[in-house]
C-alpha cells in the first residue's frame, strides 16, 4: 500500500457525511484558479464526450462553451449535486466508507477532481477505480491549491509542502498499473503562506495532475 495507516488518519475522524450534510454553496479557490481550470478543461477534454465529475459540488467549472454527451456527478450533498446546472444526473457516496463506484468500466472519456483529493482515505484503491472508469486513452485531471478542510485532510497531505502534496499525486497514478506517466503543472502564487492558508490572499497555487488511461 501506499500509505501507512498513520498516514490516513484525520485530527477529526467524525462522519465524514454529517461534515458535508450542510451545503456549501462557495468555492473553495479564488478566480484565477478557477480560471485557469477552466482553460485546462478547454485544452484537455473534448467536446460531446462523457465526464465524471468526481467529488463534485454545485459548480464544475467546465467552460460554458463546450457541450458535452454527458456530465455524471458525484459528491456527499446532494443539495449542492442538484443545483450544479452541468450535471446530467449525479449520484452521493463517501468513498471513504465505500470506494467502488457504482458506473460501469470503461464508461468515461474523463475523470475530474477539483480541491478534493486531499480527503481521501484510500486513494489507491480510488485512483484504481478511475482507471477502470476511463475508457481506453481517457483523460484523468486532478487540481489542487494550498487550501483545505484542514481537519478532514489526511496526515499525508497536512504534513507536507505544494510540492510533496504535488509528488503525492503523481504517486497515487503510479500505483496503479495502467496510467500513462502523470503530467504536472504547477503555478506558485507570491502571496505569503499565512495569508492564503487563511484564504485572506488572492492569488492562489494552481496544480494539477494528468494521466490517461493506457
Amino acid at each position: 500500500m501506499l500509505l501507512d495507516p498513520m498516514q490516513r488518519t484525520k485530527l477529526d475522524p467524525t462522519d465524514d457525511e454529517l461534515f458535508y450534510a450542510y451545503p456549501r454553496f462557495v468555492t473553495h479557490v479564488d478566480e484565477g484558479f478557477i480560471d485557469q481550470l477552466t482553460n485546462l478543461y478547454r485544452e484537455r477534454l473534448q467536446p460531446n464526450t462523457r465526464i465524471l465529475d468526481l467529488m463534485s459540488s454545485w459548480v464544475s467549472h467546465l467552460p460554458d462553451d463546450m457541450e458535452f454527451a454527458h456530465v455524471e456527478g458525484h459528491g456527499l450533498n446532494a443539495d449542492e449535486l442538484a443545483k450544479n446546472p452541468r450535471l446530467d444526473s449525479y449520484f452521493v457516496q463517501d468513498l471513504n466508507k465505500n470506494p467502488q463506484l457504482p458506473l460501469p468500466d470503461a464508461s468515461f472519456d474523463a475523470v475530474l477532481n477539483t480541491v478534493s483529493v486531499q480527503y481521501l482515505q484510500y486513494p489507491e484503491a480510488i485512483f484504481s477505480e478511475i482507471h477502470r472508469l476511463l475508457k481506453p486513452g481517457g483523460v484523468a485531471i486532478v487540481s489542487f491549491s494550498n487550501r483545505m478542510f484542514y481537519h478532514k485532510a489526511i496526515l499525508a497531505w497536512r504534513d507536507g509542502t505544494d510540492a510533496d502534496r504535488l509528488q503525492l499525486v503523481k504517486r497515487y497514478f503510479q500505483s496503479v498499473p495502467g496510467f500513462t506517466p502523470p503530467e504536472a503543472i504547477a503555478r506558485s502564487s507570491t502571496a505569503p503562506a499565512f495569508l492564503q492558508f487563511l484564504g485572506i490572499a488572492s492569488g492562489d497555487p494552481f496544480y494539477a495532475v494528468i494521466a490517461s488511461r493506457s
